[in-house]
């Protein structure tokens, strides 16, 4: 497979070559998969171009000879001819180039699609990873305009074959004249391919390439200057300046890497230039000399002129061509690379439909891409089945560690996550997700109606009935009624004027009920209500408590009191499990749980007597 045999980039980990030829097939074989019919329009091109080019040569020698020779009859059918030919295939090439490019631009959409997906569903953890990153948003760039790798690597494939054809007639026609031209102009084109590639390669290697975190930062600035959710920020904190000033410099950035592109590409085209100029140069003192010896007419004189010309522009245009696919098929080895990443998603089997969920980690440890530092170390615990947990401790813990490596949103790194006995990498990774409905602390809206913002799923697979139920049960249902279009209505003012977003409040009940309406046997709590005081949170996690009836749970807070009614308390502290049982018991235990538990309640319990003498 060409997967197999493609090189691995000593620099980057995740960036590998495949070749022109592989890129080649690669790109033409998923396009005529998708459109078939390039292949015909292709065909008319390839067949048309030669005759485009070299007609008016062949026009202006049989006109100046039938002027010459008195030849009126001669002149006018001539003319009749070759406008005939003209038309025909100016016609085929025309419809040809447009239904092909067409094709082209709707095969690369389809594989920025591809791509898009594959962001979505790639590894989790992978999303920690700069190297990754990067080689994600070279992916991006491969697929993401008109003059990127896949689309043009499409246009080049078939330019080449019509500038190959072209190549092929333009030197039979200087053949007949003087075959020793064709030597010289051929090493003249191969002298400027060599200038032409070698630049291609070091200004992608030198400039580009180390542009893809600059491409991040890009993005990611232009976001944070255009977003809705921004706005407010911005200007109640005057931060036009700033931010302005981080986009000037990050630009600057971007222009200096333009000009040391800029200047590369003039090096090389003055080298070009300087070789096309002494071929010309002989093949004018050539051309002349036959006239003035007699070899050949002024009819020949000028169709040899306009085919040596034409040539001359055909092999320094196939070779450049050639060159062009090269840094092309470098941009696909950029997309290839990111779509072959494998991260143990395929090959697991489907998750079973067990009755009881007990999950066990056996001296799990888990530390980010190239950090130096366990961020969670040697964790044995035990998950039964119909079983509350909190997960407890200081900000920086290995709380939400460990639920992400729970979820699989994180690989071990060290020993083994076991559900009812059986390793979870045995599982497909999304068949193990549809196990746990999890409710995040970052709640994000998606610009659709606020029903399939609850099912997450697509109109005709979204229960409404099941919607409204999740959310009037997870305390959305005043704010539900409020709406003149209820579960219709569109969230966000992305796509639609009218679309409605939702307070900080508001979004967390919405989490809730995606998660009650997922219905999963496991449900999980991050934090999701850190912008509430402690009995707010307490209170709301005893209300879902309640809605989830019998499943397995974990809730996590760094407030202990939010969830003593958990059979067991896990807590953490710097990335391992310092203590773990129920809450009597790490209180008689009289250790770091039942500390941290007695200075916050007390807090507490100041704050609710000051509040109570305030309303005397």
């Amino acid at each position: 497979m060409a997967k197999k045999k493609a090189k691995e980039a000593d620099s980057n980990p995740y960036h590998r070559e495949y070749g022109l030829l592989s890129n080649m097939r690669y790109v033409t074989s998923n396009a005529l998969k998708l459109y078939p019919s390039m292949l015909l329009f292709g065909i008319m091109m390839v067949v048309s171009a030669p005759i485009m080019q070299y007609l008016w040569g062949f026009i202006s020698k049989y006109v100046i000879d039938a002027i010459t020779s008195g030849d009126g009859n001669g002149l006018l059918l001539a003319i009749v001819i070759f406008a005939a030919i003209q038309l025909i295939f100016g016609v085929t090439s025309s419809i040809g180039s447009i239904y092909y490019l067409y094709r082209i631009l709707a095969a690369r959409t389809k594989m920025k699609i591809l791509n898009s997906y594959r962001s979505m569903t790639v590894s989790h953890e992978k999303l920690e990873d700069k190297d990754f990153l990067d080689c994600m948003q070279k992916a991006m760039n491969s697929c993401n305009g008109d003059g990127t790798g896949i689309q043009m690597l499409l246009q080049k494939e078939n330019e080449m074959l019509c500038t190959l054809v072209s190549t092929v007639v333009g030197f039979v026609i200087i053949g007949t004249l003087d075959v020793a031209l064709l030597p010289i102009m051929i090493a003249a084109a191969l002298l400027n391919f060599f200038f032409h590639n070698r630049t291609n390669k070091v200004v992608k290697k030198k400039v580009w390439d180390p542009m893809a975190t600059w491409w991040r930062k890009d993005n990611y600035l232009v976001n944070a200057c255009t977003d809705f959710k921004a706005a407010k920020d911005i200007r109640m904190f005057s931060l036009s300046d700033w931010l302005g000033e981080k986009m000037r410099t990050l630009k600057e950035e971007r222009v200096a890497a333009q000009t040391k592109n800029e200047k590369l590409w003039y090096a090389a085209s003055v080298a070009s230039s300087l070789i096309w100029l002494a071929v010309q140069g002989y093949i004018y003192f050539r051309l002349i000399g036959s006239v003035v010896s007699g070899e050949i007419g002024i009819g020949s004189f000028s169709l040899y002129l306009a085919s040596a010309g034409t040539l001359f522009s055909f092999i320094g245009n196939l070779l450049n061509i050639l060159s062009d696919l090269f840094a092309r098929s470098r941009e696909v080895d950029d997309f290839r690379s990111f779509m072959d990443i494998e991260d143990g998603k395929i090959g697991g089997e489907p998750l079973p439909d067990y009755k009881d969920w007990c999950f066990e980690f056996r001296n799990v440890s888990f530390k980010y891409p190239k950090a130096e530092n366990y961020a969670l170390k040697n964790l044995t615990l035990t998950l039964h089945a119909g079983e509350r947990i909190a997960v407890v401790g200081e900000n920086g813990a290995g709380k939400s560690t460990f639920v992400k490596l729970l979820m699989r949103l994180y690989e071990p790194t060290e020993g083994e996550i076991l559900l009812n006995g059986r390793n979870i990498r045995e599982f497909d990774r999304d068949s193990y997700y549809k196990a746990f409905s999890p409710v995040f602390q970052e709640v994000w809206l998606y610009a659709f109606p606020l029903c399939e913002n609850v099912s997450m799923k697509s109109p005709d697979c979204t229960d409404k009935a099941l919607a409204e139920k999740s959310l009037r049960d997870a305390g959305f249902g005043e704010k539900l009624d409020s709406l003149p279009k209820g579960l219709d209505t569109e969230l966000l003012k992305v796509i639609y004027d009218d679309g409605t977003d939702l307070s900080g409040g508001e979004k967390q009940k919405l989490a809730l009920a995606r998660a009650l309406y997922k219905n999963s046997p496991v449900a999980v709590l991050d934090e999701p209500t850190a912008a509430l005081d402690a009995l707010a949170e307490s209170r709301l996690y005893a209300d879902f408590d309640k809605l989830i009836g019998g499943k397995t749970a974990v809730y996590i807070s760094h407030r202990l009191s939010s969830t003593r009614f958990c059979d067991r308390i896990a807590y953490f502290g710097g990335g391992e499990l310092r203590e773990y049982g129920t809450h009597d018991e790490l209180m008689a235990k009289n250790g770091a749980y039942a500390e941290m538990f007695r200075v916050q309640a007390q807090y507490y319990v100041e704050n609710v007597g000051e509040e109570a003498g305030a309303n005397v």
